[in-house]
């Protein structure tokens, strides 16, 4: 018996409603890992976060965020204590230009601007009043030669003229080679020591078309560690489904931060998703970010809204599943304690989520005597038996089930309701 009680949320379509449990309440943060084959969290101590929603989340195929929804967005991330946001990329228009000058004079974050390896864009930037000018090109023979129509040494100069430009207008400077994981290897190394010649503060190693895997990524992040002193960050998208898995790759061979965006969204399938990245890294990894992880699912549904963009129901950390059981054996290991079938090192309460029991086709007889009870009903083993049997038919027909159907089976079945008792006056 535990010594603590916990909540088991129950979603349906009429509201949550949630049933105590014998559950041991599990701090918010801190929770250590179980011992087992994979009980070893010592590949890094530190991982910070470099925000890209408004930036790449916004150049999601149809969606585009208004001003209030940058402003908005960017003060959660801030709250939270986001390293870094990249509030958008000045050049592109006036209004661009002021939701990114408004996000950097109200936030306490490292703000960014993204800028090409153009004066024009580097000036737009810098005036913007960003903290930190984000500046890439193109460094894959594809792109340089079918998107910039440019020879590898234009490349190379217009990217030292850059970085010089930030660093002599005094701002922190980030240099992305665009298609790292694309670039000639000998090239890519030319020029990591040519950028960090010119005094680049970070490096950003891009896998801009998500081609990576997690171990060649971490040696292609161990080798350009070896050719600069300047800070190491990483981009990672999502083509394969491999980016926060490649994006916590580069943080064990010694990025510093990887560069997230919402609910993963961005260019094509998307970037490594923010609440992932996080939640590894403070659970499986067992590494304070410093972020405030109870506010992430507030953070998801926010961005869901203002994007446009669906959150898919079996999203790691923010989807409706991700802490919903409806398996019969499923339930009655976590009615009696959760981590018989969650991960154990994360909880719903970290993320500011509820867990859900769902009721349909593999319910068992104990969630729907948790959901019995919690109505207020007194039932009987025979008559849960015949409720769950209604519910399993009523799931079978692909129906939802919802509070009102388990008090509609409850009626059908006869289950009496608890006589309440009267307070007693001393």
């Amino acid at each position: 018996m535990s010594q603590h009680q916990a909540y088991i949320g129950v979603r349906t379509s009429e509201r949550v409603r949630c049933l105590t449990t014998t559950l041991a309440l599990t701090p918010v943060r801190a929770v250590e890992f179980f011992q087992g084959t994979l009980d070893v969290t010592d590949e890094f101590d530190a991982a910070r976060v470099f925000d890209t929603t408004l930036r790449d989340g916004e150049q999601s195929p149809r969606t585009s965020f208004s001003y209030e929804d940058k402003r908005e967005i960017a003060a959660v991330l801030d709250e939270m204590g986001t390293h870094v946001i990249e509030a958008g990329f000045p050049v592109n228009s006036d209004a661009e230009f002021e939701a990114v000058s408004d996000i950097a004079r109200h936030t306490d974050a490292t703000t960014a601007g993204l800028a090409r390896v153009v004066d024009k864009d580097v000036e737009a930037a810098i005036d913007a009043g960003v903290d930190m000018v984000h500046v890439f090109v193109s460094t894959s023979d594809v792109q340089i030669e079918d998107s910039m129509h440019a020879t590898r040494e234009q490349v190379k100069e217009r990217a030292i003229d850059s970085v010089q430009q930030v660093k002599d207008a005094g701002v922190d400077c980030m240099f992305s080679p665009m298609d790292a994981t694309r670039t000639d290897g000998a090239f890519l190394i030319e020029m990591v020591e040519a950028v960090t010649e010119a005094g680049t503060d970070w490096i950003n190693v891009p896998d801009t078309c998500g081609v990576a895997t997690p171990r060649r990524f971490y040696d292609l992040i161990d080798r350009v560690t070896d050719h600069t002193d300047a800070r190491i960050d990483v981009h990672t998208h999502d083509d394969f489904g491999l980016a926060t898995a490649n994006a916590l790759s580069g943080i064990e061979a010694g990025a510093e931060q990887a560069q997230v965006s919402v609910n993963g969204i961005g260019e094509r399938a998307g970037n490594a998703a923010y609440e992932e990245f996080v939640m590894a890294v403070e659970s499986v990894y067992q590494t304070d970010t410093g972020i405030d992880t109870t506010r992430i699912t507030e953070l998801s549904k926010l961005v869901e809204a203002r994007s446009d963009m669906p959150v898919p129901a079996n999203k790691p950390v923010v989807g409706d599943n991700a802490f919903s059981h409806e398996s019969g054996i499923h339930a009655a290991g976590v009615i009696e304690n959760s981590d018989t079938f969650e991960p154990g090192v994360m909880t719903p309460e970290m993320v500011g989520a509820t867990r859900e029991l769902v009721l349909g086709k593999h319910t068992g007889v104990n969630a729907v005597r948790e959901h019995l009870v919690e109505a207020g009903y007194d039932p009987t083993e025979s008559e849960v038996r015949a409720v769950t049997r209604k519910v399993k038919d009523r799931g079978a027909e692909k129906e939802r089930v919802t509070a009102s159907t388990v008090r509609e089976f409850a009626r059908d079945v006869g289950v009496e309701k608890r006589e309440e008792q009267e307070e007693v006056s001393v």
